[in-house]
C-alpha cells in the first residue's frame, strides 16, 4: 500500500500567523500532529508520505502514486478539505477521513469512503482488520476514550521540519471543565488521560535528534488539569531534560486561570522551559462567565492573577469572545480595558460560535436560533447564531473592538504594559540567524515601510533603555502585531453575513 497523508490548508486567520512567518521565512506555525501520529501506527510495510498543503502543494504525481489518502482536519480547514477530498475523487482513490473537522460533521462529507473517527487509537485497528480482510465499512466509531500511554511516537521523519516555526507534543487529553461552547470534552471527555513522562522525554528527544532546537507546543487543552502528577512526576523529568543539553528548549501551551493560585507550579514550568501560555478568559462579565459554565474564572481578579501568571516568567495569550446571551452593548468597552489592562498583547477576540456536539449548539438549534455551521474561525467576524443582542450592534461593536486592539498605539501599548510586568526566564538559549534575520525585516517592514513605524521605533527604544532583557520578545510580538492586523483588515472591512437558513 501507498499511503498519502493530507492536511489541508487553513486559511487566513489570527491562529495561522501567516504574515508573521514570513518574517522567519517559514511556512507553518506547527505540523499535523495527528497525521505523523497516526502514520506510526499503520503497517510498518506500507509506504508512507506526508503532504501538507501549508507547507507544499499536492501534485498530480503524488496522487497517481498513491492507493489511500488519509485526510485529517479541524473545523477552519473545512473548505480546504472539501478542494483536497475531490482531487483524491478524482484520481480514483479510496480516501479516509478523521480528526476534530470530521468527527464532527461527516454527513458534509459524502464523498469519504471510510471515516475512523474519534481517537485512532481505538478506531483505527479494526478498520485496518477489516480493510485487510477486505470488509471495510463506512464509519468507525467509539463513546471510548483510549489510554494515551498506548500512543505512539510520532513519525517526525515525515516532516520537513525547516518549514515549520515550532514543533508539538501533546501530554494530556480531556479536560474537567463544562464550558457549553467548548468542544474538547465532546472530542476528548472530561477525564484527564495522560502520558507517562518517559514518554514525553521520549517524543522530545526523537525531536532533538532529528536536529529540532527551536519552541515546542505542549497541545494539551489544560496542561494544568492534573497540577499533582505534573509537580511531582513530568515537571521534574522535564527539567532534568534540560539540563542534559547545552540549550533550553522553550515550551508553550495552554491551560486555565487557576494556574496563577499555585506560584510552585509556575516555577517548575518556568524551570522545565515553559514562558508562554495561552488562557481562556473569555469575557471579565461575570453573569456571562456563569451562564456559559465557566465558574472556574469567577470569583477571582483574574486581571491580578493575570498580572501574578506574567510575573512569574510566563507570557499571558489570551482567548475572549463577545456575543453571549447576557452581553449589552457595554460590553466592548469593558473588554478593551480589561485587555488593555492586562498586557495581553495577543488577545484573540471573536464573536461566539455554537459548535457541533457542544450543549450551546443543542440549546441554539432547541430555540430555533442555529443558522449554519460554524466556520472554524472565531475571529472572522461572523457568527452561526442569532444573538440576543441586535445583529448590526454586534457586528458594529465587534468590528470597532478589534480596530481599537490592534491599531499600533493601543497595540504597542499593551507590548509595554506586558513588559512593565513580565520577569523573562533566564534560558541558556543560543544565537539562532533566524532571529536576526526577524529582527531586520521588522525594522524594514515596520520601522521604515509600516504606518506603525513611529510607534515601532518608540516601543524599541523604550525596551532598550527600560527592559532589555526582553527585547527579543518585544520585537517578536511587533512581528505579531503586523500580521493580526493583515488579518482584521481582511475581515473586518467587510460586512459579513451568517447564512439565512436554518440547520
Amino acid at each position: 500500500m501507498n499511503i498519502l497523508l493530507l492536511y489541508p490548508e487553513f486559511p487566513d486567520t489570527f491562529w495561522s500567523f501567516k504574515h508573521a512567518l514570513k518574517f522567519v521565512r517559514k511556512k507553518a506555525s506547527l505540523p499535523p500532529l495527528g497525521l505523523i501520529t497516526v502514520s506510526s501506527m499503520l503497517p510498518q510495510q506500507w509506504q508512507r508520505k506526508l503532504v501538507d498543503l501549508n507547507v507544499s502543494k499536492l501534485s498530480k504525481k503524488d496522487l497517481e502514486w498513491a492507493d489511500i489518502a488519509f485526510v485529517s482536519a479541524m473545523g477552519v480547514q473545512k473548505s480546504s478539505a472539501r478542494k483536497v477530498i475531490a482531487k483524491c475523487k478524482n484520481a480514483g482513490l479510496i480516501i479516509v477521513a478523521g480528526g476534530p473537522l470530521f468527527t464532527s460533521e461527516p454527513e458534509c462529507f459524502p464523498e469519504v469512503d471510510h471515516f475512523v473517527l474519534n481517537e485512532a487509537e481505538v478506531t483505527l485497528a479494526p478498520f485496518l482488520e477489516d480493510l485487510a480482510n477486505g470488509t471495510p465499512e463506512k464509519f468507525y466509531r467509539s463513546e471510548s476514550f483510549p489510554d494515551v500511554r498506548t500512543s505512539p511516537v510520532p513519525q517526525w521523519e515525515l516532516l520537513n521540519m525547516k518549514k515549520y516555526a515550532s514543533m508539538a507534543v501533546q501530554f494530556s487529553r480531556g479536560c474537567p471543565y463544562r464550558c457549553d461552547f467548548c468542544n474538547v470534552t465532546t472530542l476528548f471527555g472530561h477525564k484527564i488521560r495522560t502520558k507517562t513522562s518517559e514518554q514525553i522525554v521520549q517524543e522530545l528527544e526523537a525531536i532533538y535528534k532529528r536536529g529540532w532546537r527551536e519552541s515546542i507546543f505542549f497541545v494539551d487543552d489544560n496542561f494544568i488539569a492534573h497540577k499533582s502528577y505534573l509537580k511531582r512526576e513530568l515537571l521534574p523529568k522535564l527539567i532534568e531534560w534540560q539540563e542534559s543539553k547545552k540549550t533550553t528548549t522553550k515550551f508553550y501551551t495552554e491551560c486555565s486561570i487557576n494556574i496563577a493560585d499555585d506560584p510552585e507550579l509556575m516555577k517548575l514550568m518556568v524551570r522545565a522551559g515553559f514562558n508562554q501560555v495561552f488562557i481562556g478568559i473569555e469575557t471579565p462579565d461575570s453573569s456571562a462567565l456563569e451562564a456559559c459554565g465557566k465558574q472556574h474564572n469567577t470569583s477571582r481578579d483574574m486581571l491580578e492573577n493575570i498580572k501574578r501568571i506574567q510575573r512569574a516568567g510566563l507570557e499571558v495569550q489570551g482567548g475572549f469572545i463577545v456575543g453571549f446571551d447576557t452581553d449589552t452593548p457595554s460590553i466592548f468597552q469593558q473588554q478593551i480595558e480589561f485587555i488593555q489592562n492586562s498586557g495581553i498583547v495577543t488577545a484573540m477576540v471573536g464573536l461566539l460560535q455554537a459548535l457541533p456536539g457542544t450543549r450551546l449548539y443543542e440549546r441554539m438549534e432547541n430555540e430555533g436560533r442555529l443558522l449554519s455551521s460554524s466556520t472554524g474561525d472565531n475571529v472572522d467576524n461572523t457568527t452561526n447564531i442569532v444573538p440576543k443582542m441586535d445583529i448590526d450592534t454586534l457586528r458594529k461593536g465587534y468590528r470597532d473592538m478589534m480596530d481599537y486592539l490592534y491599531s499600533p498605539k493601543n497595540y504597542y501599548h499593551r507590548i509595554k504594559t506586558l513588559l512593565l510586568e513580565y520577569k523573562p526566564p533566564k534560558f541558556k538559549s543560543r544565537f539562532r540567524p533566524g532571529q536576526l534575520m526577524a529582527f531586520f525585516r521588522s525594522m524594514v517592514i515596520l520601522g521604515i515601510v509600516g504606518k506603525e513605524r513611529l510607534h515601532y521605533w518608540k516601543m524599541l527604544l523604550w525596551t532598550l533603555f527600560r527592559q532589555h532583557q526582553s527585547l527579543s520578545l518585544a520585537v517578536t510580538l511587533s512581528i505579531y502585531g503586523h500580521h493580526f492586523r493583515k488579518v482584521c483588515a481582511l475581515h473586518l472591512k467587510t460586512e459579513k453575513h451568517p447564512a439565512t437558513s436554518t440547520v
